[in-house]
Order: structure tokens, then sequence, then C-alpha cells
């Protein structure tokens, strides 16, 4: 199994984060997906925000989470906001 700090956009402390919650390693973090892991994230860390959501994505498709394109951001962002409600 992968370790997650070896996939983009993902620290130590977004590792940490993510083992806390169950996913060890970037095979998992794939599987289970980014809106997946956010919402397991959220659940542990309230202060997650919408950043963390790109970051996943980012990392399981291996580009930095500010390059994602504009359709991607929108539909993370109303995930994101949809949790808030």
């Amino acid at each position: 199994m992968s370790e997650l700090t070896s996939m983009m956009n993902i620290g130590k402390e977004m590792a940490k984060k993510l083992t806390a919650v169950g996913i060890d390693s970037s095979e998992k973090l794939i599987e289970i997906g980014a809106k997946q892991a956010f919402l397991k994230l959220k659940e542990r860390y309230p202060s997650v925000c919408l950043v963390h959501l790109y970051t996943l994505e980012g990392a399981i498709h291996h580009t930095q989470f500010n390059a994602l394109s504009e359709d991607k951001k929108k539909e993370l962002k109303e995930f994101s906001d949809f949790l808030k409600r």
C-alpha cells in the first residue's frame, strides 16, 4: 500500500487526519473518493473546509488542487455547501 504522503497535495498533517478516520493508504483514498473521505474528516474534524475537499480531489487525480477545472470546483463547492445545511 502506498503512503498517503506520496500523493500530490497530501502533507503529513492531512495524512495523519486521513489515517485517523481509517484511510491509511493512497489506494483507500482513491477507492473511497474525495467526497466520502471529506465526510469522514468533517465528522471528526469539523473545521475542515472546502480547500480540504479540493486537496483530496486533486490528490486522487494527480493534480494541484488549485488546477481543478471550474466545473469540478463548482461541483465540490455545491457538495460542501449542502453539508452545511
